[in-house]
C-alpha cells in the first residue's frame, strides 16, 4: 500500500514538472527573446483622386525636301526655251548632277544619267518638273529638288535701231515691256524723236510716245515678242516747215499736240506784215485753207504758210 502511494506521487510530480520547466526556460537570463511579428502599418487615409499628367504631344514630322506640299522643282515659268539657249541644271544637296548644257538643234540638252532631254518650247520651270520626274522614275534620286536657270540666251531677240544710244540686238531672257527695251538701249539720243515705232512681223508699225511709255501701262507699254523691230526715228524726220510772213521761217520738230499757234511761236510769231487769218497748210500735196490756229494740229511734213495783210 505504501509502495503504491509512492509511485502515484512520483507520477504526479513528473506531470507537473513539464509546464513549470517550460516557464522557467522562457525566463532564463541570456536566452534570446521571442520574436514578435511587427504590427501592420495603418492604411493611409483616403485623399482626393489625382489624374496623372498626360504625356507630351508628339511633334509632327518634318517632311523631306521634295515631299508633297513642297516645291520640288523651280525655275522661271514665263521664258520659253529655244535652240541655242544655255541652261544650268542643279539638284539641291547633290554635286554629282549639277551641269550646264546648250540646247541643240534637235531641241534637247544632254544631262547626266538621263542623256538627251527635250528642252525646247518649255519654260525652265516645266523642264525642271520633267527632269525631277525622270530622276525619280529611274531610281537615281528620291524626291530631288531640281532647279533650272537660263545662263545664255541665243533664241529670243528683238532688234533696236535708230536714234538710240546703243542700237543692236537685245536678248529676251524674260518678258520685257517696250519701255524696258528702250531703256536697255540707253534711251533715245539727242537727235531722236519723241516716239518709238514697233513693227511685228508684216503688220504696220505701231507708234508709241516715249512719254507714254514712261508713265503708261497696258496697251501704252506693250510686251515685246521675239523678232520685234523697234525703231526710234531722228527728230529731223518728224519736222514741219513754216514759211511766209513770220519772223523766223524754217523747219521745226513736231511734238505731241502741236497746234498751229504753237508752230507760229516757234517761228518767232507772225511778222509785222503777217495776217494770222490767212494761214494755209500744204499736207501731202493737199492745200488746207481756213486754218484755225488754236484748234488745228500740225503733222510731220506739213508746210505752214502765213499770208500778208492787205494795205
Amino acid at each position: 500500500m505504501r509502495t503504491f502511494s509512492a509511485r502515484l506521487a512520483l507520477i504526479i510530480g513528473i506531470a507537473l514538472s513539464g509546464p513549470i520547466a517550460g516557464a522557467q526556460a522562457a525566463t532564463v537570463p541570456g536566452s534570446p527573446a521571442p520574436r514578435v511579428a511587427p504590427a501592420a502599418a495603418p492604411a493611409p487615409a483616403p485623399g482626393p483622386t489625382t489624374t496623372p499628367p498626360a504625356p507630351p504631344a508628339a511633334l509632327a514630322p518634318v517632311p523631306p525636301v521634295g515631299a508633297p506640299g513642297q516645291m520640288a522643282s523651280s525655275g522661271d515659268r514665263s521664258y520659253v526655251l529655244g535652240v541655242g539657249d544655255t541652261v544650268e541644271v542643279s539638284v539641291l544637296g547633290r554635286t554629282d548632277f549639277n551641269t550646264r548644257g546648250r540646247i541643240g538643234t534637235d531641241g534637247a540638252v544632254l544631262l547626266p544619267y538621263l542623256g538627251a532631254m527635250p528642252a525646247a518650247n518649255r519654260s525652265p520651270g516645266q523642264l525642271a518638273d520633267e527632269i525631277r520626274a525622270s530622276l525619280e522614275r529611274g531610281g537615281y534620286f528620291a524626291q530631288p529638288a531640281v532647279r533650272v536657270d537660263v545662263v545664255g540666251v541665243a533664241s529670243r531677240f528683238v532688234t533696236v535701231l535708230g536714234s538710240v544710244t546703243t542700237p543692236g540686238l537685245m536678248a529676251l531672257d524674260r518678258q520685257y515691256h517696250l519701255s524696258e527695251i528702250v531703256a536697255r538701249a540707253g534711251g533715245r539720243s539727242g537727235a531722236g524723236a519723241d516716239f518709238v515705232l514697233l513693227t511685228r512681223g508684216s503688220e504696220p508699225p505701231l507708234k508709241f510716245k516715249i512719254a507714254d511709255l514712261a508713265t503708261g501701262a497696258g496697251d501704252k507699254d506693250p510686251l515685246v515678242e521675239t523678232g520685234d523691230r523697234i525703231y526710234v526715228p531722228a527728230a529731223e524726220a518728224e519736222v514741219f516747215y513754216i514759211t511766209g510772213a513770220v519772223k523766223s521761217p524754217g523747219a521745226f520738230p513736231v511734238t505731241a499736240d502741236l497746234t498751229v499757234r504753237m508752230a507760229l511761236a516757234r517761228a518767232g510769231g507772225v511778222g509785222e506784215t503777217g495776217n494770222d487769218k490767212k494761214i494755209s497748210i500744204n499736207r501731202k500735196g493737199k492745200i488746207i485753207k481756213g486754218v484755225k490756229p488754236d484748234i488745228d494740229k500740225v503733222e510731220p511734213g506739213d508746210i505752214v504758210s502765213v499770208g500778208e495783210k492787205l494795205f
